[in-house]
């Protein structure tokens, strides 16, 4: 391994994560990605060419993504990895008085304990190991608007972004001593094969629920919201900025028409906040 920059990117095969894949290798990167697949393994491949690895790792899997760092620590030969991208994830939808806890967890091991694991398994490499040569790396972790700003239905996805806000926060201060900077991206709706899944929020299984009628309106809302969203490959090239150290924030949110969406919703009184939500997303109040 020369002095090319590296980087690590979960969640590879598609979105966001192909996108900053593409930034960072048509930058000169070295990037080592995340799929569950061995036929998006060589998609990336073929698009991303000599500068792209797949690792075939899902980060449920502790002993894969073990195997992972194992070729990452390989190819560095000593030398420091340059940039770790937590970015893989899921969304899982329903009202939290009916959603089966099973679904709860496997939420939280994906888009929190997922992130756990794979940063233990990388932070080594980074620089918290003193034997590696180099400068120290950044994490950066791949939030959203819903780890800010919670919304109904959507409760164990913004429950997984909050905690994931937490960890990034806590993870920066107490990685100091070692140098790693850890930076949040919080997107809001970006033109992603994750809004086609919409169809798949089962409302069925709540059709004896009084969250029925708008979890339908919902699922439909939402394709929506995704067919408007930003391109990925504006989060790539600001994923590539912050690992290469143009961007120096620690979080940054990033969408459409950003002061009704963000700005606003955050100097909102809660109680108003909650008024606005509920009507955007057709639910119906009762007088206290």
């Amino acid at each position: 391994m020369t002095d090319q920059r590296t980087a690590v990117v979960t969640g590879a095969s598609t979105g966001i994560g192909r996108a900053i894949a593409k930034s960072l290798t048509e930058a000169g990167w070295r990037v080592f990605g995340s799929v569950r697949k061995e036929a998006d393994a060589a998609s990336l491949q073929s698009e991303l060419g000599e500068r792209f690895t797949p690792l075939i790792f899902d980060v449920t899997d502790n002993d894969a993504i073990r195997r992972g760092a194992d070729i990452v620590r390989e190819a560095l030969n000593g030398r420091t990895l340059n940039g770790l991208v937590n970015n893989a994830g899921i969304a899982v939808a329903g009202p939290l008085r009916h959603i089966p806890l099973e679904e709860l967890e496997r939420q939280l091991n994906v888009n929190l304990f997922g992130v756990m694991r794979v940063t233990q398994a990388f932070l080594p490499m980074l620089g918290a190991d003193k034997t590696y040569r180099g400068a120290p790396g950044r994490i950066i972790n791949m939030s959203s608007v819903a780890g800010k700003i919670a919304s109904p239905i959507m409760g164990p996805y913004s429950m997984s972004k909050h905690a994931l806000e937490a960890l990034s926060d806590s993870l920066r201060r107490e990685l100091m001593m070692h140098g790693i900077d850890v930076v949040v991206i919080g997107p809001g709706a970006v033109k992603t094969p994750i809004w086609d899944k919409a169809d798949d929020i089962d409302a069925e299984k709540y059709k004896d629920t009084e969250y029925y009628d708008v979890l339908i309106g919902m699922r439909e809302k939402y394709k929506t919201v995704g067919q408007e969203g930003l391109p990925p490959e504006d989060i790539g090239a600001l994923a590539r900025d912050i690992l290469t150290g143009r961007k120096t924030g620690t979080r940054y949110a990033v969408l459409r028409n950003k002061f009704m969406m963000w700005t606003l919703p955050r100097l909102m009184p809660k109680r108003m906040l909650d008024r606005v939500i509920a009507r955007r997303f057709g639910f119906p109040e009762k007088a206290r």
